[in-house]
């Protein structure tokens, strides 16, 4: 299936945590999209636990996510009528059970819960990691409540000229043109750590390919504001400073990860923890 046939965003929505913000994202990307919204929430299954019988649990797990859910939908249709959610109620752990549904998904829309790096490894839980590193579409994680916007507003693509990264500089285009909005492409050279005699000549380097990658795209988006820069330091936080104000910093992710996140990429997944403004992570497809 291609990104033409992908017509819904698909939010989590995890009883457990506070909702509003990622389901904000999401349905008002629908809106400017003018695709489906599905809302997802996932009830492990029943024998998950070293209990006897895990049947009341399991009860309870089915009610709060169709509780949940319910709200959820309600909410929605506040923001924006003219968006009907679909409401999905799935069987199964919730990275693995929302992960599948990235086959069909135009963009998945997660929360960010601001694990430890060992508690998100060990929380049967977690969502982050695992679905951002085997989804194979786009996947936002919406960052902090305090998250402030600058004005006017813009986005940060983070680039390195890969392949991962140009498929993440097209999705950032289309997202600041639906917006209005500006995108600083990045790229960040970092020092290696013995001493560097031509550091001029290796930033030089990284003005071409920065140049080399997002030409041609004026001639789509000719109304829209493309800045360029090369930055010098740690990719993580030279991308995630430059992004503190942004509406969102979009990144590329090399692959597919096991279950855990382990090969998700230290770039991706540093920003998952640093960054306070949603990132989006685009697959190569």
């Amino acid at each position: 299936m291609d990104a033409g046939e992908r017509h819904e965003i698909v939010v989590g929505i995890d009883p457990a945590r506070d909702w509003h913000l990622p389901l904000a994202w999401a349905v008002d990307e629908a809106r400017r999209r003018r695709c489906g919204l599905r809302l997802v929430a996932a009830v492990p299954p029943q024998h998950d636990t070293q209990h006897v019988d895990d049947t009341p649990r399991n009860i309870a797990l089915h009610q709060a996510a169709s509780d949940a859910l319910g709200a959820a939908a309600a909410w929605s249709r506040e923001r924006h009528p003219e968006v009907e959610p679909v409401v999905d109620m799935v069987e199964g752990f919730p990275a693995p059970a929302i992960g599948r549904l990235s086959g069909q998904a135009r963009i998945i829309v997660l929360g960010s819960r601001h694990l430890s790096r060992t508690s998100e490894f060990f929380s049967a839980g977690s969502l982050v990691v695992p679905v951002t590193a085997q989804a194979h579409c786009p996947v936002v994680v919406v960052g902090d409540a305090e998250h402030v916007t600058q004005q006017p507003p813009y986005l940060v693509v983070g680039i390195d000229g890969s392949e991962s990264s140009k498929a993440a500089l097209a999705l950032a285009l289309e997202e600041a043109d639906l917006r209005g909005a500006a995108l600083r492409a990045v790229s960040v050279w970092q020092p290696p750590v013995f001493p560097f005699h031509d550091e001029e000549a290796a930033v030089q380097a990284q003005r071409r390919m920065l140049s080399e990658t997002t030409a041609g795209w004026s001639q789509k988006y000719p109304d829209l504001t493309l800045t360029h820069e090369v930055l010098t330091g740690h990719p993580v936080e030279e991308l995630a400073g430059a992004a503190e104000h942004a509406l969102a910093v979009v990144v590329g992710r090399r692959g597919r990860g096991g279950y855990t996140g382990m090969r998700l990429g230290s770039v991706v997944h540093g920003l998952l923890h640093r960054a306070h403004c949603p990132v989006i992570t685009v697959p190569v497809r």
